[in-house]
């Protein structure tokens, strides 16, 4: 057999000094990416406890913050789902006489277990499989971890925060909106319920925030923060959040700055169907100078951006603006926006206007970032709010049209409602009590709570667009 010359040898040289930089390269991406500096699989102890809950030190903390009515769902839920024979019930025997008064759940869990051999503390004299129920919120709380670290459905106990300093805590799956989760705190604050309210993440290393969009998974979303992060959630009022269709004109006639005062609802409706409900979307035909910061540096540029459906596109130096000499700046797929706070003292921005693109995993200061600042307010309304219409197209004009139905339908419920108050006085009626609130039996389901003293305002401190 002949041996490889040295020629070849040395080829072979190079491609292993390629391949080395090649994981190198990759290795570095992947810590950029994942701020602790930690593979996924270094610690899963841990990292299974982290995706239980959001917002507090550990899994006992959340559970312990969760209302009595909200652990007993919690807990009857998980046992529904679970192995039949270990299932617990925290309802009284005479309302579950037959399976006919079980949710779907718990009614298969209960046939699946007529085959398997009975516990000794278990009874079926009510046709429904029993065993002791826990006495102390400590017991439910013991029963619920181990029912956590079982279930399939992903589900996270979350810290919401209002701006009075105060907190909701909530639980949640993975099959969750953040509109159902909205729904769930309308209920549980007796706000007014209008199509502002959103939730928002502010993430303070980077001095950051983003409202999420009502059609996104809240358990996905939160999913990607690391594991000791300082991120909360809030509960706000953004009058901003659907201002692309409240006042559409402001975004797709910005060029013709004297009509916009003068618009009718009319004319804004047509603008809504040319621009959303035709067959394919048309995004603001946005573009100006903004000033971009410099990798590492707190130095910023002025470049002159175009927006366009897949990216934001600038031009290159000592070329024009035709779309042959647009280079890209960033693609949407992969990035969301933030808006900032108080950039012009943490990086020397020229204005405190400012927002920036990331991958939602990164969670901290990274040459992945793009960094830009606006010269005014109304500037950065323009271009964050035109940036969402792009990157998630019909999916956020359905959330807008959903919210507005739901607004329309609660107005009109409290109308009748009072309508029936004013006769009933007329006629010297006095108000009937009405039902008793029905027993939680799932997750889903929540008794009502007395309103508290405050409407959440929104945080102070933050530019909100």
């Amino acid at each position: 057999m002949m041996l490889p010359c040295m020629k070849e040898t040395d080829k072979m040289d190079d491609i292993d000094a390629m391949f080395s930089q090649l994981l190198g390269e990759i290795d570095h991406l992947s810590q950029s990416l994942s701020p602790e500096g930690d593979p996924p699989e270094a610690d899963p102890d841990s990292h299974r406890e982290r995706t239980f809950s959001v917002g507090f030190t550990d899994l006992n903390e959340s559970l312990n913050e969760l209302e009595d009515q909200d652990l007993d769902a919690l807990v009857v839920a998980l046992g529904s789902k679970l192995n039949p024979g270990d299932l617990s019930t925290y309802q009284e025997n005479s309302n579950l006489t037959d399976n006919q008064s079980l949710p779907p759940a718990m009614t298969q869990g209960s046939e699946a277990a007529a085959a398997l051999p009975l516990k000794p503390d278990t009874d079926t004299s009510s046709g429904v499989l029993q065993r002791s129920e826990p006495q102390t919120k400590a017991d439910k709380i013991k029963l619920a971890l181990e029912k956590l670290k079982e279930a399939k459905v992903r589900k996270l106990i979350i810290k919401v925060m209002m701006s009075d300093g105060s907190s909701k805590t909530l639980m949640v799956d993975e099959r969750q909106t953040v509109r159902e989760v909205l729904d769930k705190l309308f209920e549980k604050t007796h706000c007014d319920g209008s199509i502002d309210w959103c939730l928002c993440e502010t993430n303070p290393e980077l001095q950051i925030e983003r409202g999420f969009e009502d059609h996104e998974s809240l358990v996905e979303l939160l999913s990607t923060w690391t594991r000791h992060s300082e991120n909360k959630i809030y509960f706000v009022s953004r009058p901003q959040k659907y201002v692309m269709f409240k006042d559409p004109q402001v975004f797709y006639m910005w060029k013709k700055k004297t009509v916009l005062s003068g618009i009718n609802e009319h004319a804004k409706q047509l603008l809504l169907k040319e621009h959303f409900e035709g067959s394919t979307l048309i995004v603001p035909d946005l573009e100006g100078t903004l000033h971009l910061k410099e990798d590492g540096k707190k130095v910023w540029k002025p470049r002159y951006f175009v927006l366009r459906a897949s990216g934001i596109y600038y031009v290159p130096k000592g070329k024009t603006k035709s779309s042959t000499d647009l280079a890209c700046f960033v693609h949407f797929e992969k990035v969301n926006i933030y808006t900032t706070s108080n950039y012009k003292q943490k990086y020397r921005a020229p204005s405190n206007f400012c927002f920036i693109l990331k991958h939602p995993c990164i969670q901290k200061e990274s040459h992945y970032i793009k960094f830009l600042c606006c010269d005014d307010e109304h500037t950065l309304l323009l271009w964050v709010n035109s940036i969402r219409v792009a990157k998630y197209g019909t999916a956020l004009y359905k959330n807008y049209r959903d919210a507005v139905k739901r607004v329309s339908t609660l107005h009109t419920l409290q109308s009748a409602a009072h309508k029936d108050r004013s006769k009933n006085q007329v006629r010297g009626i006095s108000p009937q009590p009405g039902p008793p609130p029905p027993k939680i039996t799932d997750v889903e389901e929540y008794s009502q709570e007395p309103p508290p003293d405050f409407i959440p305002p929104p945080p102070p401190g933050h530019t909100h667009t």
